[in-house]
């Protein structure tokens, strides 16, 4: 949660660890509750995190990748099996995806239509 997990797996001599950042820019299920709550009027849930595989390198990890594509997860994948460091994955998705099952844009027009007119946003 502060990133001194880094620092500390290095300060360790921790080996052969993977981690995985899935990133999708926003405190996603907040973000989800707003928006099913009181569609279209969102507050406090965007995030400008940082570039979480550069700052991997920076700690000391063998290896910081960031994917923003299906075809480039599996390359990354398999280059931090390999380290022989810690190596974070960095995975970028777009904030509408918002589970598996549903994206923020179908939570919305659901509110919206279940919502009364007066308390939609203007």
């Amino acid at each position: 949660m502060t990133g001194q997990e880094m620092a500390t797996a290095i300060a360790h001599g921790v080996k052969r660890l993977v981690c995985i950042v899935v990133d999708n820019g926003c405190y996603g299920t907040i973000r989800m509750h707003q928006e099913r709550e009181y569609p279209g009027r969102v507050s406090g849930s965007d995030l400008g995190n940082p570039d979480f595989a550069a700052l991997a390198r920076a700690y000391g990890w063998a290896a910081g990748e960031r994917v923003a594509t299906t075809a480039a997860f599996e390359p990354a994948l398999r280059a931090a099996l390999e380290a022989d460091r810690p190596a974070l994955i960095h995975l970028r998705l777009d904030a509408d995806v918002i589970t598996s099952r549903t994206t923020l844009h179908a939570i919305r027009e659901a509110a919206m239509k279940r919502v009364p007119t007066a308390a939609r946003p203007a």
